[in-house]
């Protein structure tokens, strides 16, 4: 009995283990700031909207002189290092002292767009200390649209640390998560172009098939109702003769050759002092 209790503490210890593990891969995500009642329909559809991004990283360099040496790693809607449960979806790394900031975390998260571009913003960051009354960082990311890029660009734009309150870091990234749907719908008009001219090609090619093979008509005969036409188009024809002739049908012409008729009745005699005597 001994041994089968034995068995069973172990399994009941790798269970919990597993499930341990299974909630650990499990990563974080966005946490909208708010209770999630208050949570609006767009803000839930902005942050599905992001989700194609949140399995990439992003990081940019930024060096300035001897002082300022330091890595940005971002992250959409998931954290930079799970493994330390920080929340920290955008990270500050010293490449001289290896000291990092959270500059944002994922659990104080907002996020609002326009036609085309989705702003993102994390907050709660660590504290300033000296600079901004030591308030939390916070950084905003824009996301630009550009369609057929999935993500580029990730850059750093600028830090507004010399305000006394609301200071920021602007990052700026291209995708095309950011880019309006593209409205594939057809309008009315092209719909019925389409059907008619559908229509027409059923009837031509039906109607010249059933002529050729059925009826067994040849040359022009093959022409669906060939007959019908041939006389609308007379009718058309003579339609435009009425329409743009520009002038009655019986007009006279402008010039006309002297006829018979003009000329009189020869005279007999006219040419009787040419005879010899």
């Amino acid at each position: 009995m001994s041994s089968a209790c034995h068995t069973s503490a172990l399994l009941l210890v790798f269970m919990a283990l597993a499930v341990a593990g299974a909630e650990q891969l499990e990563e974080r995500s966005c946490d909208v700031i708010g209770d999630e009642s208050s949570e609006s329909q767009m803000e839930r559809a902005l942050l599905k909207k992001l989700e194609p991004l949140s399995h990439m990283r992003f990081n940019v360099t930024v060096e300035k002189g001897k002082t300022e040496n330091y890595i940005y790693h971002f992250r959409v809607c998931r954290e930079v290092n799970s493994t330390t449960h920080d929340f920290g979806g955008l990270v500050q790394t010293d490449r001289q002292n290896g000291k990092t900031t959270v500059i944002g975390r994922i659990n104080e998260t907002q996020v609002f767009n326009g036609s085309d571009w989705i702003m993102l913003i994390y907050k709660g960051g660590d504290s300033y200390g000296r600079h901004c009354s030591g308030e939390k960082r916070r950084a905003v990311i824009m996301i630009s649209c550009k369609r057929g890029v999935t993500a580029s660009s990730f850059s750093i734009i600028s830090e507004e640390r010399e305000k006394e309150q609301e200071c920021f870091y602007l990052f700026e990234m291209d995708s095309s998560v950011a880019c309006p749907a593209e409205n594939s719908h057809l309008s009315v008009g092209s719909i019925l172009l389409i059907t008619f001219v559908s229509l027409i090609a059923v009837y031509i090619i039906g109607g010249f098939l059933y002529q050729r093979l059925v009826v067994g008509a040849k040359g022009m005969e093959q022409i669906p109702h060939f007959a019908f036409w041939q006389d609308l188009g007379n009718l058309v024809a003579d339609g435009c003769d009425f329409v743009c002739r520009s002038k009655p049908r019986n007009a006279p012409a402008a010039y006309r050759g002297v006829g018979d008729d003009q000329l009189g009745e020869e005279s007999e005699e006219r040419d009787d002092h040419l005879l010899p005597m």
